[in-house]
């Protein structure tokens, strides 16, 4: 029989990229938060998908809105990825971003950029599956993030010799 603690150590000790995924509430105020719980779906139509908590305060304005962004964090973003885990911070005032076109906010430093129209929304038990057509995409050379064991780092050098 499967239990939470065993399930929470396996999927601790399995490595993960980082994101942190934005959107704007209503009233336009930039929100985001980080997320490791993301995939790609599908390639025609591109397709991604994430989850949220049902417990988290930007919940709604997720899963109710029209669009996010999802940021692929840079190797060097550690910060980053922790500041937008953090609650009851300001979490835009300490980074570089900017609006794009349909609104939405874009951190800046990123690995890849996926700008997403919501495709889907899947009820997941505690959590929201969100579904993300992408609509725009960018991509920097540059090392992604990787959290494993509750720790950040980049791609093992010895990835690369293999």
């Amino acid at each position: 029989m499967a239990d939470q603690t065993t399930f929470r150590n396996i999927m601790g000790n399995y490595p993960t990229g980082v994101t942190v995924v934005t959107t704007a509430t209503p009233e336009k105020e930039p929100v985001g938060l980080t997320v490791n719980s993301f995939t790609s779906v599908s390639m025609d139509p591109m397709l991604i998908s994430w989850s949220i908590d049902k417990s988290v305060t930007t919940h709604d304005m997720f899963a109710e809105g029209s669009h996010f962004v999802v940021h692929t964090l840079a190797h060097d973003q550690g910060d980053v990825c922790m500041l937008f885990a953090t609650k009851g911070t300001d979490r835009f005032s300490q980074v570089t971003w900017d609006w794009n076109e349909e609104g939405q906010p874009v951190i800046a430093g990123y690995s890849g950029l996926l700008e997403c129209r919501v495709y889907k929304t899947v009820d997941a038990g505690d959590h929201t599956m969100l579904i993300g057509e992408v609509v725009r995409a960018d991509h920097a050379e540059t090392e992604p993030l990787l959290y494993h064991k509750r720790a950040f780092g980049g791609i093992p050098s010895s990835f690369y010799d293999n």
